[in-house]
């Protein structure tokens, strides 16, 4: 499957962004989709993880509350929606998919798309 995430950029403090993932291929809704990020000089770390069919959501505490990951299988699209967003949410937001199973480790991940930069501003 290929992955090709969009939706990030420059935003204030407290604003909200919309991430979306389209994936190729007739198989979507049999992969875990997850979110990752990376921030300058940090290594990647989860953000939010969902199910195949969209039931089950987990998410990293740093971001619970604020953040939505959802998925529309009719779509082949994941998305993120992030809400009062703070600066260290500034990263670089990568998608990926599983056919491992359920995770929140990045190594269970087996696809990945480019990245898509998100700056918060102070």
């Amino acid at each position: 499957v290929q992955l090709q995430a969009c939706g990030g950029g420059l935003v204030q403090a407290g604003g909200s962004l919309r991430l979306s993932c389209a994936a190729s291929g007739r198989t979507f809704s049999s992969y875990v989709m997850g979110w990752f990020r990376q921030a300058p000089g940090k290594e990647r770390e989860f953000v939010a993880v969902i199910t195949w069919g969209g039931r089950r959501t987990d998410y990293a505490d740093s971001v619970k509350g604020r953040f939505a990951i959802s998925r529309d299988n009719a779509k082949n699209t994941v998305y993120l929606q992030m809400n009062s967003l703070k600066p260290e949410d500034t990263a670089v937001y990568y998608c990926a998919a599983s056919e491992v199973g359920y995770s929140t480790n990045e190594y269970q991940f087996n696809y990945w798309g480019q990245g898509t930069q998100v700056t918060v501003s102070s």
